[in-house]
């Protein structure tokens, strides 16, 4: 099918919906590409955590627990101005899995406080009826378990 892209700019602490729930959910998504950059090439340190999670999220945070199921992306840039002066450095790491939902993008900046921007593709894939019955139970019983 066809690719989407989303991006933004998100203050520390901000959290992003991205809408992508339809009426049947026969529409599917799945991350193809996620980046992030700083908003600001300044003087000042920075370290960004912006995270991609399947369900609604109350509080961004540095902590990524791969462990964490509604998690789908984690993605970490820093820089450093300090003694050390170490080099802008970023990962980047996706799930390859099938979603239905609305996806929520966090972003925590654990040195300055700086803004950082974000780009997501994602790939559209039809799904069945059964796999979006599948994919959003899944989703739902992720919801309720957090």
């Amino acid at each position: 099918m066809k690719t989407i892209s989303y991006r933004g700019i998100l203050a520390d602490g901000g959290i992003d919906t991205l809408s992508l729930h339809t009426i049947k959910g026969k529409i599917g998504y799945r991350i193809v590409k996620f980046k992030i950059m700083t908003n600001s090439i300044s003087a000042a340190s920075v370290e960004h955590t912006v995270q991609i999670f399947k369900v609604p999220q109350t509080t961004a945070t540095q902590v990524i627990d791969f462990s964490n199921s509604t998690l789908l992306a984690a993605a970490v840039t820093m820089s450093r101005v300090d003694a050390f002066n170490a080099p802008l450095t970023s990962e980047v790491i996706f799930d390859n899995e099938i979603f239905n939902q609305d996806i929520y993008v966090t972003h925590k900046d654990n040195q300055s406080s700086e803004a950082c921007n974000y780009y997501i593709e994602l790939e559209q894939i039809a799904l069945n009826d059964l796999e979006a019955t599948m994919a959003t139970l899944k989703d739902i019983r992720a919801i309720k378990a957090n």
